[in-house]
């Protein structure tokens, strides 16, 4: 007798167990997380390497002792008649999983394994078998648990989940042995002459894994390659007869399977690994969006078992609501009285399809940790369900915010401004609105905030904005806010390029909602940028930290005799000339692409208004020195004061929210000090009052 160790996916040992009981009813099994043990004999091993639809490796016992120190691993391995498995001609390779108080190393305790292999060899032959990491002869495998260590040899050899067909995949494939517990757990292997559907194919994996099903095909009976191959102690007869056992049962496959996929690339595919896999035949394949799909016409309702799109990005998830959406609405429609079942790691795309579930299973497909969620397409589900916001604070306090904006913006003269910005600690974004469309920034959730939670608190959100704003989903656009520094402003964070026109007291705007942190307006500043262009009339203008030039463009709107505009970025000093063109603007307008502060302390042309908007910090290789807006603000304001005419004005402004005015140190450079912060800050952004800061100082005559 010997004992043996089969691993699979977490979540699925207790299906496993089942298999093998079924497998080799003589065994008595005990399961463990992702494991399943048992004491036999190597043809129930091998029958598991040949028909085990679920498990990943099976593993054979070799030695096992407990590890108080690190030569404990090589002593414990030294014990193993290592030539009664393999020859010193043999390649190996050593896996290790776990880790203990002297084992903390993975590399370390698979050394050590090794380091008494190869020195066992040395003593008895003065020569050692060679370490590969492609292909090798003999697999080893070391399992720390806590103070014990099990040495095992790998009778799989490569995983048993990567079955022989897999010519190509597609993205996101999901893998064989999943496939064949989502079969399991749907119901249908119980129930093979009803039909089975998969509208989202992608390579293929579960309508293949299902024809194989049907047909009694052996998971693994046209692999070739083994851990056992090589194996001193393999038994070729045995093995072979269980060879000719299995290709004795296979039958022709009775089921009606379907597969299908809107890309026409990914169908093909599917096809190939079909053919590869010899079940192309008892598939029908088609290619069709999962929304436009009907039941096969002559059959009685059946399963739709499918692993649609994550959505593991945030752009993603707002891409795919629409989908998912669409999606339950035809199956509502065209799959009344059929089951489905659906593997998800975003449990909230599924409930945007407005369904009850009956029963959810956990599991790991790869390292995402997933559900399968079945669904009973019955009278309860097969209804129009609109979604009931009453009990969703974000969505309550949303409609309030929007009400009470409603009042405001018929007032406003813009269709840029903020919605929502986290008024509930929970649920931690900012929403601005965009004329049609909504940028959401998730704000980094605490650190005593679980992961998990944010991220189901991030999807309530996702999920509630298109029923309350009325702005379609794919009209929704999600980013990540956190601080950023040095050039890390001004890195692009996507390439997608969505753009819109928006306006704002009589000034049009063109902004990237997509490509940038920020879209090219602070919305903050909106009434900042009001009062810039009513007071700059006839005037010399210089806007310094310019940006997208914004308040270079309502400086030229108020008549400006003229305007500067200093950015360090080319491509937002390109940007401003963009949005001055889109104003129609012609005149003595300067754009200039440098360090503002070694352009100033440089510069001695005179101004009648200076606007300065800093960052907080920056510490761009492009600048000359650091920047922090609390310690270098009052030098910035000498240099500006220099280019400033008698009377002129400053408006300067930052965000960041602990700032402190030196007002001594200003009141010394000739400059009296208005406090404009309250009158700058929009009806949007009351709720946080220390959004910005604003002051203007004017230069004493």
């Amino acid at each position: 007798m010997f004992e043996f160790l089969v691993t699979t996916s977490k979540g699925l040992d207790e299906l496993l167990a089942k298999e093998i009981s079924a497998l080799c009813p003589q065994l008595s099994v005990k399961t463990k997380p992702g494991q399943v043990l048992f004491s036999g004999e190597i043809e129930h091993a091998y029958k598991i390497c040949l028909w085990s639809r679920l498990a990943n490796r099976v593993l054979l016992k070799v030695a096992e002792g407990h590890v108080d120190v690190a030569d404990d691993v090589y002593q414990i391995t030294s014990s193993v008649n290592w030539t009664s498995h393999f020859s010193v001609d043999s390649t190996f390779v050593v896996d290790f999983v776990g880790a203990n108080h002297c084992i903390n190393n993975t590399q370390f305790g698979a050394l050590k394994i090794k380091d008494a292999v190869v020195d066992q060899f040395n003593e008895l032959f003065e020569s050692r078998p060679s370490v590969s990491k492609i292909d090798p002869d003999i697999r080893l495998q070391g399992r720390m648990w806590s103070d014990k260590l099990t040495v095992y040899l790998d009778l799989s050899g490569h995983s048993l989940h990567q079955r022989h067909y897999r010519v190509k995949t597609g993205l996101a494939p999901v893998k064989e042995h999943i496939a064949c517990a989502m079969l399991v757990r749907s119901g249908w292997t119980q129930n093979k002459a009803l039909p089975l559907l998969d509208p989202m194919c992608g390579a293929g994996t579960i309508a293949i894994e299902a024809a194989l099903m049907a047909a009694n095909i052996a998971p693994a009976l046209k692999r070739k390659d083994w851990g056992f191959t090589r194996w001193l102690q393999h038994d070729a007869t045995l093995w072979q007869s269980l060879v000719t056992d299995a290709e004795s049962k296979i039958v022709e496959s009775t089921s009606a399977i379907c597969a299908s996929d809107i890309d026409h690339g990914v169908v093909a595919i599917a096809k190939e690994n079909a053919d590869a896999a010899g079940v192309f035949s008892a598939i029908e394949f088609n290619t069709i969006d999962a929304c436009k799909v009907t039941p096969p016409k002559g059959q009685a309702p059946g399963y739709i078992v499918s692993n649609p799109p994550y959505g593991e990005r945030l752009s993603e998830i707002t891409a795919l609501l629409p989908l998912f959406q669409a999606w339950g609405a035809n199956l509502k429609e065209q799959f009344k009285g059929w089951n489905l079942s659906l593997l998800t790691s975003n449990r909230d795309l599924l409930r945007s399809m407005k369904m009850f579930a009956n029963k959810e299973y956990k599991l790991m497909n790869g390292k995402l940790e997933c559900q399968l969620v079945n669904f009973a397409l019955d009278e309860k589900n097969c209804v129009t369900r609109e979604v009931s916001l009453s009990n969703n604070d974000f969505a309550n306090r949303l409609t309030k915010n929007l009400k009470r904006l409603s009042k405001w913006l018929k007032t406003e003269n813009t269709n840029c401004y903020r919605i929502y910005d986290a008024d509930l600690p929970e649920y931690n974004v900012a929403i601005d609105r965009y004329g049609d469309w909504l940028v959401v920034q998730e704000y980094a959730a605490p650190k005593d905030v679980p992961a998990a939670k944010a991220k189901r608190r991030l999807h309530e959100v996702i999920v509630a904005l298109p029923d309350c704003v009325d702005v379609p989903s794919e009209q929704i656009i999600m980013k990540v806010r956190a601080q950023q520094k040095g050039k890390s402003q001004y890195e692009k964070v996507s390439q997608t390029q969505k753009t819109v026109e928006v306006y704002e007291n009589g000034a049009k705007f063109k902004l990237n909602l997509t490509d940038y942190l920020d879209t090219g307006l602070f919305l903050d500043h909106r009434i900042t940028r009001q009062l810039v262009q009513q007071r700059v009339k006839d005037k010399d203008v210089l806007n310094l930290f310019a940006y997208t030039g914004s308040v270079s463009v309502h400086a030229a709107i108020g008549k400006a005799k003229s305007v500067t505009t200093v950015d360090m970025s080319n491509t937002y000093v390109d940007w401003a000339k963009e949005n001055f063109a889109l104003n129609n603007l012609k005149g003595p307008y300067e754009f200039i692409q440098a360090d503002c502060l070694t352009w100033l302390d440089r510069h001695n042309k005179q101004y009648d208004f200076i606007f300065i908007d800093p960052p907080s910090f920056s510490n761009s290789k492009r600048m000359d020195t650091t920047w922090d807006v609390q310690r270098d603000h009052l030098a910035l304001l000498s240099n500006a004061v220099r280019c400033l005419r008698p009377g002129g004005e400053i408006m300067f402004s930052n965000n960041l929210r602990q700032f402190k005015l030196d007002e001594e140190g200003v009141g010394k450079l000739g400059l009296s000090i208005e406090n404009f912060t309250q009158k700058t800050l929009p009806e949007d952004f009351k709720r946080n009052p220390k959004i910005h800061g604003c002051w203007v100082f004017t230069l004493n005559v």
